[in-house]
């Protein structure tokens, strides 16, 4: 076990005269290998905590660059990292923290082919990613690795945490055995989220890495934490290994990686039709052209709609619009759109399968490129 220097005496005091951390216990966080993946709104307070408790070794994994959206909670970067690359940012901060810690930066996309890899030499992984893709890979790595999974999620004003796979705990097939339909749940960036609420769970992410690497206190595992910050109310709910768990029961199916994105519904299906689309320059050259017939479908929520909308729109909501489908005029080009064009192309899809046949295409990027690309009044959000 590595010993702690003198200036680390001093540093990590308020530690050491915990009786249940001490001496020994410092030294095993300094012994501590954790790999946090993601350095965005959970990933930013998981990281720096770990830096500041002494975590001898810390890998960041993540291949975004600093954008000005991120900064309302992304706490690890500031106004002057704009444009670089999230790792690169993270690693200056958390070395200004704690010049005695090693951080590893690992600018890749995390996927089937490279996670086993990148997590076998860490002893604690720590998931501070949005989506359900990641998440189902992450929680799979670390049960064929046999490595505790430190959960976190964050949407709108909730968040849960809890720790899988520890101790012969549950994993997160065990509470979510198959993944929503693809587009039923936003994205942060979608639907938005209070900046400081990944702050909150975060750190209980960090409080549990920091007694899972000391090998004491009461973890979540076996619990799940559910936070609501707009009541500030906690609530807890039981979780139980599964027996016929496919991947961590009594007998596994799952015994390597799969394709997550096929898994989550987020690749195209066999045969299917692409969906035209077209960018902001062709949209507003289409309706500045008065003989154009042409509609355009906004899909966004009520308070996106009040930041601006664009000329010849209609609102339909998302999830109104197989239902309103008799009111597209197959006479007409519809063209959807939504903030980043990830809802509206899902939209779109599914008024095909409802078997509706006029033209209709996707605004590339959302009404976020027309805020870039055409009007710098538009609000980007």
């Amino acid at each position: 076990m590595s010993q702690l220097l003198r200036e680390e005496l001093t540093r990590y005091s308020r530690h050491l005269i915990l009786p249940e951390v001490g001496v020994e216990g410092q030294e095993k966080i300094k012994d501590g290998k954790v790999l946090v993946v993601g350095t965005g709104g959970l990933g930013s307070p998981i990281a720096l905590y770990l830096a500041a408790a002494g975590v001898g070794t810390i890998g960041v994994i993540d291949y975004d660059t600093v954008d000005e959206t991120n900064l309302q909670r992304q706490i690890i970067h500031t106004t002057r990292d704009i444009d670089r690359p999230k790792v690169a940012s993270a690693k200056d901060k958390l070395e200004g923290i704690n010049p005695f810690v090693k951080v590893n930066p690992i600018e890749i996309q995390l996927n089937s082919t490279n996670v086993l890899k990148v997590f076998k030499d860490y002893d604690v992984i720590v998931d501070g990613t949005d989506n359900f893709a990641t998440r189902y890979l992450i929680n799979d790595a670390c049960v064929l690795l046999d490595k505790p999974n430190i959960y976190g999620s964050v949407f709108r004003f909730e968040g849960q945490a809890t720790v899988f796979h520890y101790q012969d705990g549950p994993c997160l097939r065990c509470l979510y055995p198959e993944p929503p339909p693809a587009g039923l749940v936003p994205t942060c960036s979608e639907g938005g989220v209070l900046g400081v609420l990944p702050g909150i769970i975060g750190c209980i992410q960090a409080n549990e890495t920091i007694k899972t690497l000391l090998g004491g206190g009461e973890t979540l595992s076996n619990r799940l934490l559910l936070f609501d910050a707009w009541k500030m109310k906690f609530r807890e709910l039981k979780l139980r290994k599964d027996p016929q768990c496919p991947i961590c029961g009594e007998e596994p199916e799952i015994t390597k990686l799969i394709d997550y994105e096929e898994f989550c519904g987020l690749k195209k299906r066999v045969n299917e039709a692409p969906i035209e689309s077209i960018d902001a320059v062709e949209l507003k050259r289409l309706l500045d052209d008065e003989s154009e017939t042409i509609q355009i479908i906004d899909i966004r929520e009520p308070h996106e709609i009040a930041m601006g909308t664009l000329p010849r729109s209609k609102y339909i909501p998302f999830g109104q619009v197989v239902r309103r489908k008799d009111e597209f005029d197959p006479n007409l080009f519809h063209v959807f759109i939504c903030k980043i064009g990830i809802r509206s192309e899902l939209a779109i899809r599914a008024l095909r399968d409802a078997g509706f046949e006029g033209r209709i295409a996707n605004l590339k990027d959302g009404t976020n490129s027309w805020a870039k690309e055409i009007d710098d009044t538009f609000a980007v959000y």
